[in-house]
């Protein structure tokens, strides 16, 4: 009988871990909702809006600028997904060709996802 109580104490704790793995807090570093901020551009100051949804970076929308229009249009179509994909600034670098308005839109986020980080 001893080797049965065992046997479903460790039944017992091994479901137990498995229905709690994923109640953990939650995986997502981020508060829903949306966020903005402001980068230096070439020409002038990049303003973007970050929506987080589901506590991760949804999307990334530039709001205001006055930079050359290729030039943010090339920031956005390639350090806007990469951003995204990573769900982070860290490790993105500027556009080569489009250095300062990646790196401001780049500073903008940053700056909007410091106000939708979890505390």
């Amino acid at each position: 009988m001893h080797k049965w109580t065992k046997t479903l104490l460790f039944s017992a704790l091994a479901a137990a871990t498995v229905l709690t793995a994923g109640c953990s807090s939650s995986s997502g570093k981020y508060v829903d909702g949306t966020y903005d901020g402001t980068g230096k551009g070439v020409k002038s100051d990049i303003k973007v809006a970050v929506e987080i949804k589901d506590e991760k970076i949804d999307a990334i929308t530039v709001e205001e600028h006055k930079e050359t229009q290729a030039m943010i249009d090339a920031a956005v179509e390639n350090t806007i997904p990469e951003i995204i994909e990573k769900q982070t600034t860290e490790g993105v670098d500027a556009l080569s060709g489009a250095s300062g308005s990646s790196g401001g839109i780049i500073e903008a986020v940053t700056q909007a996802l410091e106000q939708a980080k979890k505390q």
